[in-house]
């Protein structure tokens, strides 16, 4: 498909959902939320037919090279099923972002002043081989009364359009406009630049995905973009950690699942308790089949750990791979975060509270975590039902992505007859 082509299609895709999202504008909570529940309702009736169509995908994982990891992402089981369904119904029972007063005042002069929630519009979302992301981020988008693009891997093409074809009847149900929920069944590759571009059409886009993705977004995009970039997540040991507490959080935030964006990718033991706490961790960690790269103070302890290089200090390995480090303090481990981090989530272990605080002042991250594991930076786990995305951005959003952070607001005068002198 050539350029014209590919902005003939997304003009047309993008019309209709303009349109859709116009309509959820104007619509209550209670009515979205009805929908949402809808949605749940048709996964959990689709079982048999995500499954037959996730089998598909599966079959061509090899001819893609995917990888284990990858196959992983892309499998739709029972268990992910319900997961789906569950997060659309707990999206249904939280607060509704849209009409909500961030501010509201009187002016001396009588006016009355007002900064409400509004839906965005329309949002794409491009993203690779994990089908759940096309019920959640529909889902988040339906929740805050926005019409959502979607755009998942041609690796996953069969799932991600029976997935919509389930909320489509949801929506069906309640009486909403099938192009609220929008999936991309094309796979050819002139259609993301096309989406990027589609200044007055889409809203906001939000990409999800390796770098190289994200990258290409970015640099095609004439429209907003809210970007996840690497996780490159720190777990500090700090003087003052419980090394059982210590040792539980680090093995979590490594080897629960190192695949994503959220496990550990550098070990950062504070000088003060590093020899008594680095041979511990090694065994434990090792014990899971993690490989460690070490700076030579944590050679000098652990003698057959491989050396570590500038380049490990700034490695999003996702795999069972972890660079460790001696540093003289939470100010050195504070500075190394800072320098090697991409702003994703970072952790410190310690009993003192006046080492948390500064900590969290000091680190320059999405999500701060304090004597608990990276592992729970998530949407879900922050009670948020799902996420759009991990922001590493600081403007609009940033971390886990939820409902009302795909709204924006509007300000509200209210006069009675008031002219301006």
């Amino acid at each position: 498909m050539d350029a014209s082509r590919a902005k003939t299609y997304v003009q047309r895709l993008a019309t209709a959902a303009r349109s859709a999202a116009a309509e959820l504008a104007t619509t209550t909570g209670g009515r979205r939320d009805a929908a949402l529940r809808a949605c749940a309702d048709a996964l959990s009736d689709a079982r048999a037919d995500l499954k037959a169509a996730n089998e598909k995908d599966l079959a061509r994982s090899e001819e893609f090279g995917l990888s284990a990891a990858m196959v992983k992402r892309l499998t739709l089981d029972d268990q992910r099923i319900d997961a789906m369904a569950a997060a659309l119904r707990e999206m249904a029972l939280q607060v509704d972002p849209v009409g909500k007063a961030v501010a509201a005042y009187n002016r001396p002069n009588g006016l009355r002043i007002e900064k409400r929630r509004v839906p965005i519009g329309v949002v794409a979302i491009v993203f690779e081989s994990r089908p759940n992301v096309t019920s959640d981020a529909a889902g988040l988008c339906l929740k805050s009364g926005n019409a959502s693009i979607l755009r998942g891997g041609k690796e996953a093409v069969h799932s991600n359009l029976a997935i919509a074809a389930a909320l489509r009847a949801g929506l069906a149900a309640a009486e909403l406009p099938a192009a609220a929920v929008t999936v991309i069944d094309n796979p050819d590759r002139a259609i993301v630049p096309a989406l990027c571009r589609a200044a007055g059409l889409v809203d906001l886009i939000v990409p999800r995905g390796g770098k190289g993705l994200i990258s290409a977004v970015t640099e095609a995009a004439t429209i907003p973009v809210i970007k996840h970039y690497d996780g490159i997540c720190h777990v500090y040991v700090h003087a003052a950690a419980d090394p059982d507490a210590a040792e539980r959080i680090a093995r979590n935030a490594k080897c629960q699942y190192p695949g994503v964006c959220n496990a550990m990718e550098t070990l950062l033991i504070d000088a003060a308790v590093a020899e008594a706490f680095l041979p511990r961790i090694a065994a434990a960690l090792r014990a899971e089949g993690v490989e460690l790269r070490g700076c030579p103070r944590c050679r000098a302890l652990v003698g057959d750990m491989a050396p570590a290089t500038e380049d490990d200090w700034r490695a999003e390995y996702l795999d069972l791979v972890l660079a460790v480090r001696i540093v003289d303090g939470l100010d050195a481990a504070v500075a190394h975060i800072n320098e090697y981090g991409s702003g994703h989530t970072d952790a410190i272990v310690t009993a003192e509270i006046a080492a948390a605080e500064r900590f969290v002042a000091a680190v320059d991250s999405a999500s701060v975590m304090v004597n608990a594991s990276t592992r729970f930076s998530d949407g879900g786990e922050y009670g948020l039902g799902a996420e759009i995305g991990i922001s590493t951005d600081k403007l609009h959003a940033r971390g886990p992505m939820g409902a009302e952070d795909l709204t924006t607001y509007k300000w509200i005068v209210t006069g009675q007859g008031h002219v301006r002198e």
